[in-house]
C-alpha cells in the first residue's frame, strides 16, 4: 500500500499530466514520480514502526489520515510525500527514468486505509492485537513498496474488476486541483 505522492514542486501540471476524456472539461490525469511513491512508504513504515515500538496507536491514525487523504483528494495531499522534492534536490536525484499516473497509488493508498480503518475501530473496542496485526499487514507491504518497488495495490488496481473502475469515478469527482 503505498504512501507517497509528489508536489506541486515536484512535477508541473502541463508536462506530467495525460489528457483523460473522462475528467470534465478535459481535465488532466496526474503523473507522479514512482521514487516518491517509494519513499512515501518507508516513511509510513517509520512512523508505524514507532506507533508499535512506542504503543502508540495514535501514529497509527495520522497515518491513515494522510493515506486516506491522499487517495481521496490526490497523491498531491499527502504528508509522507512532502519531504521527497527536498530529499531529491539535496541528494541532487535526477529526473525519473518515467512517470506514473497518480491513480494505481491512490488506489493501493485507499487499500491501506481502508485496513488501518479496520485497525483504528479495533483500537477503540479494544482488540489490540488484531489492530497490531493490520496495522503489520499494512506496515509489511509498505516494506515492500519501499524496498523494491513493488506495490501490491497498484498490481491490484490494474486487474479487471469492478473495485478500480469504481474508485476512478470516485477519485474523478474529488481531486482537488493543486
Amino acid at each position: 500500500m503505498s504512501a507517497h505522492t509528489t508536489t506541486p514542486s515536484d512535477q508541473s501540471s502541463d508536462p506530467a499530466a495525460i489528457a483523460d476524456p473522462l475528467l470534465p472539461e478535459g481535465g488532466q490525469r496526474r503523473l507522479i514520480d514512482p521514487r516518491g511513491h517509494r519513499f512515501g512508504a518507508g516513511l509510513s513504515v517509520v512512523v508505524l514502526a514507532i506507533a508499535f515500538l512506542a504503543n502508540l496507536p495514535l501514529l497509527v491514525a495520522a497515518i491513515w489520515l494522510a493515506l486516506g487523504a491522499s487517495a481521496l483528494f490526490g497523491t498531491r495531499y499527502s504528508l509522507l510525500g512532502r519531504p521527497w522534492p527536498f530529499v531529491r534536490r539535496v541528494s541532487r536525484i535526477g529526473p525519473p527514468a518515467e512517470l506514473e499516473s497518480e491513480y494505481p497509488p491512490r488506489f493501493a493508498q485507499a487499500l491501506g486505509a481502508t485496513v488501518l480503518t479496520v485497525a483504528v475501530v479495533s483500537f477503540l473496542a479494544g482488540a489490540t492485537l488484531l489492530a497490531w496485526l493490520l496495522v503489520g499487514a499494512v506496515g509489511a507491504l509498505q516494506s515492500l513498496l519501499a524496498a523494491t518497488g513493488y506495490c501490491l495495490g497498484c498490481r491490484l488496481y490494474f486487474l479487471r474488476w469492478w473495485v478500480p473502475a469504481a474508485f476512478d469515478r470516485l477519485a474523478r469527482m474529488t481531486t482537488l486541483a493543486g
